[in-house]
C-alpha cells in the first residue's frame, strides 16, 4: 500500500525513527545523524533529504524548547539575541548549500566529534557553572553564527556543538547548556526550513510523518532532561558522538 508515492512501511519506519531521534536529540544532540541517513535510505534526493530533515527537526526542537521554557531551565530574554544570531548564520548556510556539493563538509565532522568526545570525557562537567572563556559578544556574534551556518549547510550534531560551546566557552553547566542548545537549534532549524521551503526542497508527507514522531520523542526527552544526572548525560553525549563518528568512518570505508 502506498501513500503519496511512499509505502506505508517506509512511512511507519520514518515515524519510529522520528520518535527515537527526537528523544536522543533532546538529551544529547545528534538526532540528525539518525534522521538524515534514514531519509536518504528512503529514496529522497540529498537536498530534499536536507530540507525535509529541517521540517521534522524544527518540530522536535520546538517541543523541547517549549518544555525547557515551561520548566524554567532558561528564560527567553537570556537566549533571544543568541537565537537571532543562530538564525542569521543558519539562513546564510542554507542559501550557500543550494550551490555547493554537501559532501565537501563531511571531512570536518569527524574531527569535531573527536574533540567533543575528548572534552566530555576529561573536562569537569556537572551541575555547577564553570568559568567563562570568552565574552558574551564574541560568543553571540561569532561562535553561535558559525554553528548556525554549519546547521544550515548540513546539520547533524548541531545540538551537541551548541552544548559543547555553552559548557566550554560560556561556563554553563551541562544540563543548562543542553537546554539552551534546544532554543538555538530551533532557531537554526526554522531559518533553514524557510530557505528550503522557498527552494522547493521539502517532501511534505515524509516531513509530516516524522514531525509526529519527533513531537513524541522530544516530549519524552524533555521530561528526562530536567531530572537526569549530569554524569549520565555526559556519557550519553559521548556515546552519541562515538556512534556518529563510527557511522562516518563506516561510510568512508565502504
Amino acid at each position: 500500500m502506498e501513500l503519496f508515492g511512499f509505502s506505508v512501511e517506509i512511512l511507519g519506519f520514518l515515524f519510529l525513527v522520528g520518535i527515537f531521534a527526537g528523544f536522543i536529540d533532546t538529551l544529547a544532540g545528534g538526532g540528525g545523524l539518525i534522521t538524515l541517513p534514514a531519509l536518504v535510505m528512503s529514496g529522497l534526493p540529498p537536498l530534499a533529504a536536507l530540507g525535509t530533515n529541517k521540517l521534522q527537526g524544527a518540530v522536535g526542537t520546538a517541543v523541547a524548547t517549549a518544555m525547557m521554557l515551561r520548566k524554567k531551565r532558561f528564560v527567553f530574554s537570556q537566549v533571544k539575541t543568541l537565537m537571532v544570531a543562530a538564525f542569521i548564520g543558519s539562513a546564510l548556510g542554507s542559501i550557500a548549500v543550494q550551490f555547493i556539493n554537501t559532501k565537501a563538509l563531511s571531512f570536518v565532522i569527524p574531527i569535531v566529534l573527536v574533540i567533543i568526545v575528548i572534552y566530555f570525557l576529561f573536562a569537569p562537567v556537572g551541575y555547577a557553572a564553570g568559568q567563562e572563556k570568552i565574552s558574551n559578544q564574541i560568543y553571540q556574534w561569532l561562535v553561535v553564527p558559525i554553528i548556525g551556518w554549519y546547521d544550515g549547510m548540513f546539520g547533524p550534531g548541531t545540538g551537541s556543538f551548541f552544548g559543547l560551546a555553552g559548557v566550554s566557552l560560556r561556563g554553563h553547566s551541562l544540563i543548562d547548556a543542553t537546554a539552551i542548545a534546544k532554543s538555538l537549534n530551533f532557531s537554526t532549524n526554522i531559518a533553514a526550513l524557510i530557505v528550503f521551503v522557498f527552494a522547493g526542497k521539502i517532501i511534505w508527507i515524509v516531513g509530516a510523518t516524522m514531525m509526529a514522531g519527533q513531537t513524541i520523542g522530544a516530549w519524552i526527552g524533555s521530561h528526562y532532561l530536567v531530572s537526569i544526572n549530569p554524569k549520565y548525560l555526559r556519557w550519553l553525549v559521548v556515546i552519541m558522538c562515538l556512534a556518529m563518528l563510527a557511522r562516518y568512518l563506516t561510510v568512508e570505508i565502504l
